[in-house]
């Protein structure tokens, strides 16, 4: 049984941890101390405990319901509190568990860092800003849980700071989700004045159910917060942050992509779900995600980067979820975000594990490495497989529910995801055994020093981060986790959310728990009518063989292709590129959005005209205004200074114009 106090310190482990660290242990012991990484580890092992108890106790007594406690009491009253539900405790287990390996993973890939400490510290804070965002009960405490993720991010994104690199993708990742972060708050503030009580989750989900806000206000704070969920998911046009965002360690890297920052977007359109519905947003929530799923994944066919191009396929799977959402299955958006959290954990961490291995992220130096760490080549290809989608594996029976959703809803906007879904399906297969082909197969290809060599020979810059490769696995620590991951890839997905009865665990028991279970968000309509708001949001799908079987025979597509074209040779990749010349350059260049933003919209538009013409006014007119102002003062001064004189008629005088000047004055004013 979870207890309110309890459940606060699922926040607070890691809270305590980040202060431990940074405060104590950094100052007193130093900046690289091994102790720090246990300190984290045993802070998210209890946030981890503590958050199996909430699951377990919702589980068997639904939804905890807790009072709300004064925040603010001055004219602004605001409170705060925790609000424990089913989607609270899935993300709890998510965030948690996916963290605690992240950071079992770290000790290794960190060590010996100069670092090492601030590493921790910052993790701790990362883990400890998501778990209060997945339990705040305030929309307030949700936007201030919100931006610690976005400063947490920007911590780690830019953690070798010494790098212009790594400085620059931290400041673009925090300067982007800024402009979504202000449509968050508009949003907030717009239903802050309708009415204050709103600002209370449960509340507003009790004023949408009895019709107490109309379906414009829920459109306009609806509006709010998509923006908010498109920047932190980094879904179109707020993109282009998130690969440049690898820069910082890949273990940050797992954490961003698999269970926190990106995932907040997500959480954010489910955690208000009902508001969305009651909108007029819900196709464009649909269409944004359906666009971004194959609009990132072309990106990922061309990208080098091993870690790239997962961050691309996290771009991708997270359209996915908003497309989900936007056409109304929540259960299998749900679905999907809990089992794409395991395989993309696992990637991120044996990309890092191959970066150890070969001294580079470039897959183009990369190759033959199947035989010397057999163990990370398997977890990497059991979670593409699961990732590419095929059964029996967990992304098969989670992006399958969202498309088979798509097929049954049909009409204009089901039919367009429809089709985008089963093109990203494609794509996705393909790109992800492109990079296992790449890196595991072939040819050795010599690795960071090769990739060094030949960037002094063209006079390029010399690539960051470590250059030196040594064949051999990553050590226990490092490979622990992936083959963990790498399990759950394989059967959560199915065990979590069976099609049929299994033993102890009933048909679609994931589904019904989100919803069925979930009264407040999905409340039975009417007596004894049953559930049906649950059930048209997935609460117990029919399996769908033709788009199963339709979205199989493309991941199967996609992956032959990749292996005609990387290891048989059969189609050559460079006379591909040379005869769709300009649509690869296009896509390699990521469409250019760098430019049209960097230099079109802030350096040429922004600075040259905006920036330039406040520069004007400020020297010619304010700067002006001041001289001017100053001018007349010293005037009237010297000229007040003539009267004083010692003279006495002048003084007489003086008197006589003031006295007439007031005279007149009260006459055509009086």
């Amino acid at each position: 049984m979870i207890t309110e106090g309890l459940a606060w310190l699922i926040v607070a482990f890691p809270i305590a941890a980040m202060l431990v660290n940074g405060v104590v242990v950094r100052v007193v012991l130093g900046p690289n101390v091994r102790y720090s990484g246990h300190i984290t580890i045993a802070a998210i092992s209890g946030s981890f405990i503590f958050s199996l108890m909430t699951l377990g106790t919702v589980m068997t007594d639904g939804p905890i319901h807790l009072e709300s406690h004064e925040w603010i009491a001055a004219g602004l009253n605001l409170q705060f509190g925790l609000l424990i539900d089913q989607l609270t405790t899935i993300m709890l287990v998510v965030v948690s568990g996916v963290s605690l390996l992240v950071q079992i993973y770290g000790q290794a890939y960190m060590h010996g860092d100069k670092s090492y400490t601030r590493y921790f510290t910052y993790m701790a804070l990362f883990t400890a800003s998501m778990l209060g965002l997945v339990l705040s009960r305030n929309l307030i405490q949700v936007f201030v849980f919100w931006e610690l993720v976005g400063v947490s991010s920007y911590l780690l994104i830019g953690f070798w700071m010494d790098r212009p690199s790594a400085a620059a993708a931290a400041k673009k990742a925090f300067l982007m989700t800024r402009f979504g972060d202000f449509g968050f708050l508009l949003g907030i503030l717009y239903l802050y004045s309708q009415d204050s009580t709103y600002m209370d989750i449960p509340t507003l989900y009790t004023a949408i159910g009895s019709g107490a806000i109309v379906a414009s206000v829920a459109t306009w704070v609806s509006l709010g917060l998509l923006a908010g969920a498109i920047g932190k998911s980094a879904q179109f046009p707020l993109h282009n942050w998130l690969p440049d965002a690898m820069e910082g360690p890949t273990s940050v890297s797992a954490l961003i992509h698999s269970a926190t920052m990106v995932t907040a977007g997500v959480f954010l359109v489910a955690r208000f779900f009902p508001l969305f519905q009651h909108s007029n947003v819900m196709d464009l929530v649909a269409l944004i995600g359906a666009f971004t799923a194959v609009f990132a994944a072309t990106m990922g066919l061309v990208a080098n980067d091993i870690k790239r191009v997962l961050a691309y396929s996290t771009v991708s799977q997270l359209g996915y979820m908003m497309l989900a959402l936007g056409i109304g299955a929540y259960a299998p958006a749900i679905f999907h975000l809990f089992t794409h959290a395991f395989f993309k954990a696992a990637l991120f961490l044996g990309a890092g594990s191959v970066h150890h291995a070969s001294g580079t992220f470039n897959m183009k130096y990369m190759g033959g490495l199947k035989v010397h760490m057999p163990r990370t080549y398997w977890g990497m290809v059991i979670a593409s497989l699961s990732l590419a989608g095929l059964f029996p594996l967990s992304g098969f029976w989670s992006k399958d529910e969202i498309l088979a959703h798509a097929a049954k809803s049909g009409g204009t906007t089901g039919n367009i995801v429809l089709l985008l879904g089963l093109i990203a399906a494609l794509m996705t297969a393909f790109y992800m055994f492109r990079a296992i082909f790449l890196t595991f197969h072939g040819e050795w290809k010599g690795g960071g020093e090769k990739e060094e060599h030949d960037a002094e020979e063209n006079g390029l810059p010399k690539p960051v981060g470590n250059s030196h490769s040594h064949f051999g696995e990553s050590p226990w620590l490092m490979v622990a986790p992936i083959m963990l991951l790498a399990v759950l890839a394989i059967g959560i997905g199915f065990f979590s959310n069976p099609v049929v009865d299994v033993a102890v665990i009933d048909k679609h028991a994931f589904s019904h728990y989100i919803t069925v279970e979930n009264h407040e968000v999905f409340p039975p309509d009417g007596e004894g009518h049953g559930h049906k708001a649950a059930y048209e949001a997935g609460a117990a799908p029919k399996f769908n063989f033709l788009v199963a079987g339709i979205s199989t025979v493309l991941a199967f597509t996609g992956i032959g292709l990749a292996y005609l074209i990387y290891i048989k040779g059969s189609i050559s990749p460079e006379k591909m590129g040379t005869r769709f010349q300009p649509l690869y350059k296009m896509m390699f260049r990521k469409y250019y959005f760098d430019e049209l933003y960097e230099n079109v919209i802030v350096r040429r538009g922004f600075y040259k005209y905006i920036a330039e013409a406040f520069r004007w006014i400020d020297e010619h007119w304010i700067d002006n205004a001041n001289v001017h102002i100053s001018n007349w003062v010293s005037r009237i001064g010297k000229s007040g200074a003539l009267v004083q004189n010692g003279q006495t008629q002048t003084y007489a005088i003086a008197m006589v114009v003031g006295v007439i000047a007031v005279i007149a004055a009260f006459i055509l004013w009086g």
